[in-house]
């Protein structure tokens, strides 16, 4: 197995913070003019082999297409079903750039280019199209995160695998900029008090309909935090009592009360001598505190082996 590559929120936070503005764009044009799926996940990006993509968009003249976070060529790859495709690159562009070469690019292929024009998730966001201050796009730090994703996916689409209620596909939340897996106890949840920065409380309480066990992977991005470095984390909605107390593993995992989830440093599993059983311990322990507490049907829930 190929060794994890290094990531750094110092040397890499600023390509990542271009990566999570451009994923923005893609994942509005995809709430913009996408039939709404529960728990939005018509609109989040899929991990391909060339990065992160989205789901294939229907146009009235019956063509489909797709955008992509090309991370091999380095651009916004468009992709289109009458074979035509174009990449906008990232490098030398401000966000503003971004956003009006994507909304050129579609209307040349005469496909739907209108989405809603401010990022959400963030504080204090500058739209798009004002968004002129100078950004900083390096390929190397992509590649890295290409190569972390890419690491990743097996793990958390085997840790899907062994469960057969109902659970999100491996996904990357473009509000948020993070790779994620969520498991369903079947039970409705209280309504989510919302009040998340940039996002309307409507759509968080249908994420947060039904209780939920969720992890994934965060790498950095326009909402990097100083000193947080890439992290894996999990959490459950509602969270049961005891659940931020419980034994999880590896050691390096623990309780962060600013999050309100267990995080466990990227570092810390990239450096283990097995990263993928390092990881896979650590989203079966924090899944297991959080069912268990919540008294979730484990048994008829789960599977093992994950396959027939």
């Amino acid at each position: 197995m190929a060794a994890w590559p290094e990531l750094d929120a110092k040397r890499d936070g600023a390509t990542f913070a271009t990566l999570h503005l451009a994923s923005q764009m893609l994942g509005k044009l995809r709430v913009a003019h996408a039939p709404w799926m529960n728990h939005g996940w018509h609109a989040t990006l899929r991990p391909d082999a060339s990065g992160l993509a989205t789901l294939p968009t229907a146009c009235a003249d019956g063509r489909t297409f797709t955008l992509a976070l090309d991370l091999c060529r380095h651009g916004i790859a468009l992709r289109v079903s009458d074979g035509s495709a174009e990449l906008l690159p990232f490098a030398g562009r401000t966000i503003a750039d971004l956003h009006a070469g994507l909304v050129a690019l579609l209307d040349r292929h005469d496909l739907p280019s209108s989405f809603h024009g401010t990022p959400n998730e963030l504080v204090e966001a500058v739209p798009f199209a004002s968004d002129t201050a100078p950004r900083s796009y390096d390929p190397d730090s992509a590649g890295r995160l290409h190569g972390a994703l890419s690491r990743i996916v097996p793990v958390l689409e085997r840790f899907r695998a062994g469960f057969v209620g109902k659970a999100s596909p491996v996904h990357f939340f473009w509000g948020s900029f993070d790779l994620a897996v969520t498991r369903f106890s079947g039970r409705l949840a209280p309504e989510h008090p919302g009040g998340i920065p940039g996002l309307p409380d409507r759509i968080t309480r249908e994420a947060y309909s039904h209780e939920v066990s969720s992890a994934g992977f965060w790498p950095g991005g326009a909402n990097a935090l100083p000193g947080v470095g890439p992290l894996f984390y999990s959490y459950a909605y509602p969270e049961p009592a005891g659940f931020r107390d419980a034994h999880v593993a590896p050691a390096d995992a623990h309780f962060d009360t600013t999050f309100a989830e267990f995080v466990l440093p990227y570092d810390a599993v990239r450096a283990a001598a097995d990263p993928e059983t390092e990881l896979t311990r650590f989203l079966q322990s924090t899944y297991g505190a959080a069912a268990d507490l919540a008294r979730w049907d484990r048994a008829a829930l789960e599977r093992e082996p994950v396959a027939p």
